[in-house]
């Protein structure tokens, strides 16, 4: 039999290649003759970078970039020199984490960092790049991105803006005099699996700025900022049409991808299952294993199990799909996946479950059982 096992990371447990591992040999253990591919599994958000920079071989980097609050930092990001790939999380450079809870405030921070990551693959001779923009600090628009790209943002006496939220506030205008030209022949690809129109009711400040520290104050004013930002930016792109659904993602990253730079706003379990060239293998595949830690109804809103499941079923509909996971409720059928199992083997507690050794032992031996039923049954 052919197995591919594609299972997200346990979080704060085991990576999503240590789960697979297990899985592996869990499969070997009672099929020794079995052939099995795996690939790491992430939904645009954390470990994205690592899932696809293993399954592809690439490299890690670090470079020093401006954080949030304006402080230098070492980022990771990642490059597949031989795809002339790039894959960065803003969350390295502009994530929430990085900023002490007393300190958040949108106004005060910025995506900068973002842009000098940008900068330094397109130095290494990247030109494609996938970006995973969830769990940002910032609600300025990539306006820091796009400064540290290049692009020159002034009031309406010609002087320069910051990099910060608060220097939404008074942009006039736009120049791209010093924008390298090697950016113009990069391609984005932007995990992205928000809806948010970039202002309004349902804005990001509106939706997203009060979890990085907002008042109701900032995000009336932000909002009025950043729909300012739009149309200037509008009239100095020449957009036919200044938002659609998720650019208010990230602050507002979104909308600076998708327009300044040209990026493509993709569901971030579909970007990675594309970057991984997983399809082949699903195509030939008797079953997939996947699964993470908690499978439960959210499972089938866009998470990275659900999405490698319906990708399985629509490219080979004759393949089982088997979720795994620390802990299973009722799952809708939407999933794609035909049937799940719960791997913990005894009564333990959560700290105990989590455990590499106990969590990687229990995927294996769970994964042994199913795979000695499905070799029974297939034999008759």
């Amino acid at each position: 039999m052919k197995f591919v096992v594609a299972i997200d990371s346990f979080k704060g447990s085991l990576t999503s290649l240590e789960a697979g591992n297990s899985a592996r040999d869990g499969i070997l253990s009672a099929s020794p003759n079995s052939d099995v591919k795996i690939f790491p599994l992430a939904d645009g958000g954390e470990g994205t970078c690592h899932a696809i920079i293993a399954a592809l071989g690439g490299e890690l980097k670090s470079v020093e970039v401006t954080d949030p609050l304006g402080k230098k930092i070492s980022a990771e990001f990642g490059e597949v020199p031989e795809k002339n790939l790039a894959v960065i999380e803003m969350a390295s450079a502009a994530g929430l984490t990085l900023v002490p809870e007393k300190f958040r405030n949108p106004l005060n921070t910025t995506t900068f960092g973002v842009g000098e990551m940008i900068l330094r693959a397109i130095h290494d001779g990247c030109r494609n790049f996938v970006v995973g923009i969830g769990g940002s600090a910032t609600n300025d628009c990539g306006l820091g991105m796009l400064t540290a790209l290049g692009f020159k943002f002034t009031d309406a006496d010609g002087n320069a803006c910051g990099i910060f939220g608060r220097d939404l506030e008074k942009i006039s205008a736009i120049d791209d005099t010093n924008v390298p030209a090697e950016l113009r022949d990069c391609s984005f690809r932007i995990a992205c699996d928000v809806t948010n129109p970039l202002t309004g009711e349902f804005g990001c400040s509106a939706v997203y700025a009060p979890q990085k520290g907002a008042t109701p104050e900032i995000v009336s004013t932000m909002d009025a900022w950043i729909k300012n930002f739009s149309e200037v930016s509008a009239k100095f792109l020449r957009l036919e049409k200044i938002s659609v659904a998720g650019d208010g993602a990230a602050g507002g990253l979104g909308f600076a991808f998708r327009t300044f730079l040209r990026g493509e706003l993709t569901g971030g379990v579909d970007l990675v299952l594309d970057a991984l060239d997983i399809a082949e293998d699903l195509k030939s595949a008797d079953v997939l294993f996947t699964g993470e830690g908690r499978l439960d109804f959210q499972t089938a809103q866009g998470k990275a199990p659900s999405g490698v499941a319906k990708l399985a079923k629509k490219l080979n509909p004759k393949i089982l799909t088997i979720g795994l996971g620390g802990s299973v409720e009722k799952i809708s059928v939407d999933a794609g996946i035909d049937s799940t199992f719960a791997i913990l083997r005894s009564p333990v507690t959560l700290s105990q479950a989590m455990q590499k050794e106990t969590a990687s032992k229990n995927i294996s031996e769970t994964v042994s059982n199913i795979v000695k039923l499905l070799e029974k049954f297939s034999s008759r």
